[in-house]
């Protein structure tokens, strides 16, 4: 059974930084892509970030130079590294993977973690 664990949301002040993970079971990461999404209330789902097996990435322009995905073999867990939050970083973040992304944008996936609040406000 897939099993996609994140961790490490929290409140955080504006300009601060987070680090959040995302634990997998059930199958080996770098054999597949692994994407960060983010969805803030009343609004829709948005890919925050992409790693690809062959460990390209990509971030889309509202969390570049912000926001950096990783992967660590050996842990089977995939990193977001948060920088210089923002009050419009505020959303529960998923990880998801057995899917698409890329510079082409995020197409569907088919695991899902269970999502980590991340609160960005002073």
């Amino acid at each position: 059974q897939v099993q996609l664990v994140e961790s490490g949301g929290g409140l955080v002040q504006p300009g601060g930084s987070l680090r959040l993970s995302c634990a997998a079971s059930g199958l080996t990461l770098r054999t597949y892509a692994i994407a960060w999404f983010r969805q803030a209330p009343g609004k829709e789902r948005e890919g925050v970030a992409c790693i690809t097996p062959n460990i390209n990435t990509y971030h889309p322009d509202s969390v570049k130079g912000r926001f950096t995905i990783s992967r660590d073999n050996a842990k089977n867990t995939v990193y977001l590294q948060m920088n210089g939050l923002k009050p419009e970083d505020t959303a529960v973040y998923y990880c998801a993977t057995n899917g698409v992304c890329g510079r082409n944008g995020f197409g569907h996936f088919g695991y899902w973690g269970q999502g980590t609040q991340v609160t960005v406000s002073s």
